[in-house]
């Protein structure tokens, strides 16, 4: 699984810090959001393309490179140009004249004439748009070759006109697994008809781990808000396929209002030892990844890293290290193009445990990873890490928001009933300018009534320690409590904070052992003011005051759907919420309603069937899911499932 570790020295060592390096591209921004050239270029059905044009470049060459839109330096990072003779480098804008590539400086697009090429490589999509700016300055006999020889099919495109309009490009990968007696379930819906999308269809590509393609397949979408389950024992039935472990590719054609494929994923095995869900991956490969935790003695966590690009990840090109410390190691094995590699993280760095956490060094090369907890006793738990904001820096204004906004940032958890759960909490940095994390612990219970404040102090770096609520819970009474937690930001020790707080909770079940648990960060709740893009809207601008969560729903044999809403705010709010829920069969056919309310800073923990009658459970049939709404507040929502002994908890996602 791993192999020898490398350190890479720390500040504590001689030699210079080094930390893993990027690939040179852009995936996403949060001050300007995705990068659609980035997946234009690593799109699965691109990558025997670019090697053709690779190919190409090499025999037609010499070669000069017009770059008007920055792209050349992505398309080399990903595909191998070392064997392509360039003569020169254009670009268009001022600002970029003098940038370096390789050993070679851009040179403004106006000398391109005098340049000795057989070939220019203009390094854009949509070229004949902009063919007549620079045609007249092609050097003489010069042949034009473009990425527009990278593109998709005409079906796979939404925006026919604009090639890289975001919706061309509404993709997203999942762990997919259907081997030893474990299987994975994707459920998702059309949330796209809501925004007026028509002929909308997914179609996906499955990779075993090793990134050969096993099976590709269409979904067309009903005109409804329907559910879409994909469950690996059928993709397996349907194509005969041998065991697998690997990754799930899905591009959504023809969609509207939201360029990202959100998903549920149940992990569940052929008995009750096998049970966790987690939410989508990131389709934007990240610098760094943070809250994954070290094991508990017994325990094994296996990274899970699924290669989302087209080009391989190079030996010691990745790694991890212990948050705090800058000593790397690094993985010592390539990975294939688009392959499943799982990393034993106490192969790589013996003796870390719990409650120590990891950095993950991922440098571009594949999205957000998810982790498996393995314990002695045979079960298992998928979770995953978030991605670390390599882009923040302390923000001098939150200190003095609580004059104004209260709480301010909130980050709220569940606390299941702690006569049957183990309820622990793990701060986690997640921003590298975070030395440092000043937060209190608050404790409500379901009706909302405060009934602990326990400040933590200026928790260094790599110094949180798990915060075990049953026991602190047990000191105060408190020792059946059921209800919510929250970590806000707290600075009378001091500190500093960017609003990018996280924290890991996990749960587990007293009696059998079996755990979960989930990490998520912070927002402003429920208050009219907004510092920022905060309160989030799930649609429009700030402030987010109102409710659209999707609960998917698992109802036959043992099966069963749990919920835990949370009505978290920063001010005093409406003293109670007003929610519906709504249960849908399949196709979005409305089959029941209920109506419930929820105290302010308070919470509602509730199962599937308690909520819903058996007749109104049998109406709605497989795959069936409900619409949690409300227009007076923002709730914060977890889901999982139940299933005999075993149990999974994971934060929701709206719409």
């Amino acid at each position: 699984m791993t192999t020898n570790l490398k350190i890479v020295a720390g500040r504590d060592s001689a030699a210079k810090v080094q930390k893993v390096e990027s690939l040179k591209i852009a995936t996403f921004s949060n001050t300007s959001g995705g990068n659609s050239a980035f997946k234009a270029l690593t799109h699965p059905l691109v990558a025997e393309k670019a090697q053709a044009l690779v190919k190409k470049l090499e025999v037609f060459g010499p070669v000069a490179v017009y770059d008007p839109s920055g792209h050349f330096t992505e398309f080399a990072a990903l595909y191998d140009t070392s064997g392509v003779q360039i003569t020169d480098v254009f670009v268009q804008n001022v600002a970029h004249i003098g940038r370096e590539y390789g050993r070679l400086r851009a040179k403004p697009v106006t000398e391109m004439q005098p340049a000795r090429a057989k070939t220019v490589f203009v390094a854009a999509f949509d070229v004949e748009r902009i063919r007549p700016q620079f045609a007249h300055m092609m050097p003489e006999e010069a042949a034009l070759v473009s990425l527009d020889e990278l593109k998709l099919p005409e079906e796979f495109l939404t925006n026919k006109r604009n090639y890289l309009d975001p919706l061309n490009f509404a993709t997203n990968f999942c762990f997919f697994r259907e081997e030893g007696g474990q299987h994975t379930r994707m459920v998702t819906a059309n949330y796209w008809v809501g925004y007026n999308a028509k002929d909308t269809v997914l179609w996906f590509r499955l990779f075993d781990a090793n990134g050969t393609q096993l099976a590709d397949w269409r979904e067309k979408l009903a005109p409804s808000v329907q559910t879409i389950s994909v469950d690996s024992q059928d993709v397996r039935r349907r194509f005969s396929l041998p065991a697998f472990t690997g990754t799930l590719f899905c591009h959504a054609i023809g969609v509207a209002g939201h360029d990202i494929v959100k998903y549920a994923l149940d992990t569940y095995g052929d008995d009750e030892t096998v049970l966790s869900c987690t939410h989508d991956s990131n389709s934007w490969p990240a610098d760094l990844y943070a809250g994954l935790p070290a094991p508990r003695q017994g325990e094994k966590v296996i990274l899970w890293v699924e290669n989302s690009n087209p080009t391989g990840i190079p030996a010691n090109s990745i790694g991890i290290n212990i948050m705090g410390s800058d000593e790397i190691a690094l993985f010592d094995k390539p990975i294939a193009p688009f392959a499943t590699c799982p990393i034993d993280v106490s192969e790589l760095i013996p003796g870390a445990a719990w409650p120590q956490q990891f950095e993950v060094q991922a440098g571009r090369r594949f999205g957000r990873p998810r982790y498996e907890v393995r314990s002695a006793s045979g079960r298992a738990r998928i979770a995953h890490a978030n991605v670390e904001r390599v882009d923040l820096q302390p923000d001098p204004g939150i200190p003095g928001l609580a004059r104004l906004m209260g709480k301010g940032y909130i980050l709220p958890a569940p606390i299941l009933p702690c006569d049957k759960f183990e309820n622990t909490v793990l701060p986690t940095p997640m921003a590298t300018c975070q030395d440092n994390l000043p937060i209190t612990l608050m404790v409500y219970d379901s009706a909302g009534k405060e009934m602990l404040v326990k400040p933590m102090g200026k928790i260094a770096r790599g110094g949180a320690g798990d915060i075990r609520l049953n026991t602190l819970l047990e000191m105060h009474g408190l020792g059946t409590l059921c209800g919510h937690a929250e970590l806000v930001y707290d600075f009378q020790d001091g500190g500093t904070a960017d609003g990018w707080l996280h924290g890991l909770f996990r749960y587990e079940d007293k009696a059998t052992g079996h755990a979960a648990e989930t990490s998520f960060g912070a927002h402003v709740f429920n208050t009219a003011l907004v510092y920022k893009n905060e309160p989030q809207s799930y649609t429009g601008k700030a402030p987010g005051l109102s409710t659209r969560l999707f609960l998917r729903v698992r109802d036959e044999g043992s099966y069963d759907t749990l919920c835990h809403l949370i009505y978290p705010a920063s001010t005093p709010w409406h003293k109670m919420s007003t929610t519906s829920l709504t249960l849908f069969n399949a196709a979005g056919i409305e089959v029941a309603k209920k109506d419930i309310q929820i105290a302010c800073s308070g919470s509602r923990l509730w199962t599937y069937r308690e909520m819903f009658t058996a007749d109104e459970r049998t109406a709605a049939g497989v795959n069936a899911y409900v619409m949690i709404r409300d227009v007076t507040c923002r709730l914060f929502g977890y889901h999982g499932l139940k299933n005999g002994s075993a149990f999974s908890l994971d934060h929701m996602f709206g719409f």
